[in-house]
């Protein structure tokens, strides 16, 4: 039992991004090829309806959103001019973690943000506390599932995913333990400077991290990859 239960929970030791059949040879790549940026865009697509649906859910808001939340209450910056300060000073600390920025990097901040205004206008509402949970939840899952494909085609990450990567390739870390630290960190900072903590927010700073490991996990099992042996 104790062996299943760990077999079960392998996809926790997931510890890099595998360099799957559609994969990018490299992330600074302006002429991918059709199937690539098609896995990115999907990625992307499903990535920003997660984020719509815990938007949605009203049962909080992300990590980062609260850390933007926090620095508005210190700055009396606006939500949005705080979430641009804060992404431009994840993007610098790129530079020691020798983070390589490509188009998933610019098209990361275009698709996921029209996403989330587009599907907010037809997404329902619901005040019921147990659906909220539930809607919440559902995203989580989404969102996670939307970045392991997006960071399979390795054509850069956006903010949060390229300090995850950058990190865990520094420390040798669990993507999982690395992305929830990660978040974590935010929700504290953030809660700490004024920020508002909700259900929802917990869950996704504990939740995307499995989320994302567990998709990852999932494609490098049931997908060809370029070599055994490879990751990104």
């Amino acid at each position: 039992m104790h062996k299943n239960m760990n077999a079960k929970l392998s996809f926790l030791s997931v510890k890099a991004i595998p360099a799957l059949s559609w994969s990018s040879p490299k992330p600074l790549n302006f002429l991918p090829r059709p199937v690539t940026l098609a896995y990115l865009v999907l990625g992307l697509l499903l990535f920003g309806l997660g984020e719509a649906m815990l938007i949605a859910a009203g049962a909080g808001v992300s990590p980062w959103t609260v850390l933007a939340q926090g620095v508005t209450h210190l700055t009396e910056w606006s939500i949005g001019f705080s979430t641009f300060i804060i992404s431009a000073g994840v993007l610098l600390l790129w530079i020691p973690l020798r983070q390589t920025p490509g188009i998933g990097t610019v098209l990361n901040a275009i698709i996921v943000a029209t996403v989330i205004e587009f599907a907010l206008h037809y997404l329902p509402l619901t005040e019921n506390s147990f659906l909220q949970v539930g809607y919440a939840l559902a995203g989580v899952l989404i969102t996670g599932i939307g970045g392991g494909i997006y960071l399979t085609a390795n054509l850069g990450a956006g903010p949060r995913d390229g300090l995850m990567t950058g990190l865990q390739r520094l420390t040798g870390a669990p993507i999982a333990w690395v992305r929830n630290g990660i978040e974590v960190t935010a929700v504290v900072a953030g809660w700490s400077l004024g920020g508002v903590v909700g259900i929802g927010t917990l869950m996704f700073a504990f939740l995307i991290g499995p989320s994302v490991a567990l998709s990852l996990f999932v494609l490098s099992r049931h997908v060809v990859r370029k070599d055994p042996d490879t990751a990104i």
